[in-house]
């Protein structure tokens, strides 16, 4: 006869997404296990968060505990570029590309959030109070313990992971793969998809003492608290500035691969030569102190052909990466660990497990992601010109709308039906002044990629 399954649910990998979907399951009540390979707390990159966010800590009880921690408020998002003044029509009067722009969430009431900021994070404190969290209610967690395989043969998926000299089994009803880029499951099970289009590889740092406001001009001294997002006149680049503490700051440079240095020592040198292409924004770099050695990440973009199947889901990463040029990626596995949960607990109830029974969540998942992955497409064809659409009042709350994360109750925003229909007209006419100020990345962004 059959043995009972050691656990519920057993979830794979401790990041944001797992540990936010260990945190609901325990929270309700579900046996839950946590497999994760590294020992935390571990550094990782993707340091700012949107407010969506907030609705998950709200509902996990854990807006104390980023209180406590003290982590930067984060009021908005600020765009700095550089490259001259043009005319253009739509109803703008004219586009400063040299000036900045900038956005507040407060400016748009969001349902479900009660602040009027997120959150600046060093990852490897937030991902740690959060699998901690996980553990007060009550999941079992092990790190430095790596997944080794999967097995679906028997009545009950079988976890297998390697625990010193021994593999051992764990056996449940549900697989949660939350491995993040490792994409366990996508690989083993070979359904990933690689994106064509974002070919996006980041080197960034970590500097104390940096002026924050140097790009804004003399005497600005607000909004230091805000993500920057600067572009860079290499085509199809640009720098992050991302608060980690009172003095620390989070730099990074995002660029395409045909950029991409191949040596170490290469890469370092063409952090410092795109950020030079930004006089003022070098300049402050220079005055301060890199303390951290330079990190790289590669193969952003990918999809999965599905996302579920009998006794497993993947959540967060593991399921779907975007360009995280919006912050997007702990927003998309908090909120996916919120949606997957309730479609877990009546699987359980029901003791149906199949596919059918995350239908749900994987709609819902996938509509957010297709109109993250539209919006960033549209980004990158403006380029510079996104910023026309922060400035106009008739789009700056729909905008500010996506910018806070709220991107899964809609088909298509009506905002971004327009942005597309803008940048397809300007596409069309060589003619057009904005022409030559596309971006090249997402030309055949309209066409879908998956």
């Amino acid at each position: 006869m059959d043995l009972a399954p050691d656990y519920d649910v057993g979830i794979i990998g401790a990041g944001p997404a797992g540990s936010g979907l260990a945190c609901y399951l325990a929270k309700a009540g579900v046996r839950c296990v946590v497999f994760e390979r590294e020992l935390f707390p571990r550094p990782h990159v993707g340091e700012s968060l949107v407010p969506s966010s907030n609705r998950v800590f709200k509902d996990l009880d854990f807006l104390k505990v980023m209180e406590a921690e003290r982590f930067p408020h984060k009021f908005g998002a600020v765009w700095t570029a550089t490259g001259g003044r043009r005319e253009f029509e739509h109803g703008w009067e004219g586009l400063e590309v040299d000036s900045t722009a900038d956005i507040r969430f407060e400016e748009r009431k969001q349902q479900g959030v009660d602040q009027n900021y997120t959150y600046h994070v060093d990852r490897g404190k937030f991902d740690n109070l959060l699998l901690h969290h996980a553990r007060s209610f009550g999941a079992d967690v092990f790190e430095g313990v790596a997944v080794r395989d999967v097995n679906f043969d028997g009545p009950f998926p079988e976890i297998r992971y390697q625990l010193g000299q021994r593999e051992i089994g764990c056996r449940v009803r549900i697989v949660a793969d939350a491995s993040g880029r490792r994409t366990f499951l996508g690989n083993r099970l070979k359904l990933k998809l690689k994106d064509e289009v974002f070919d996006q590889y980041a080197i960034h740092t970590w500097f104390d003492g940096l002026d924050r406001t140097a790009t804004m001009g003399k005497g600005s001294t607000q909004k230091g608290d805000y993500i920057y997002v600067h572009f860079l006149p290499i085509s199809n680049s640009w720098v992050w500035q991302i608060p980690i503490t009172d003095t620390i700051t989070s730099v990074g440079v995002v660029t395409q691969k045909k950029h991409f240095a191949k040596a170490k020592s290469e890469r370092e040198e063409f952090f410092w030569h795109a950020v030079s292409s930004r006089p003022e924004l070098h300049d402050a770099l220079r005055k301060s102190a890199q303390i951290r050695p330079f990190t790289d990440e590669g193969d952003y973009s990918y999809a999965m052909q599905q996302i579920a199947g009998d006794g497993w889901v993947m959540v967060g990463d593991a399921g779907r990466f975007v360009d995280p040029i919006f912050s997007t990626g702990v927003s998309i596995a908090l909120n996916s660990a919120r949606f997957l949960h309730t479609d877990i607990i009546n699987a359980l109830k029901t003791g149906n497990t199949k596919r059918e029974a995350f239908a749900t969540y994987e709609a819902t998942l996938r509509r957010g992601t297709k109109n993250w992955y539209n919006f960033i497409s549209v980004y990158y064809r403006l380029n510079v010109l996104f910023t026309a659409f922060i400035r106009d009042p008739r789009y700056r709350l729909d905008v500010l709308k996506l910018l806070q994360g709220d991107v899964y109750d809609e088909e298509e925003p009506e905002v971004l039906t327009r942005m597309r229909a803008i940048v397809s007209e300007v596409e069309n006419n060589p003619k057009h002044p904005w022409h030559n100020l596309l971006g090249d990345l997402t030309s055949n962004a309209f066409k879908p990629a998956f």
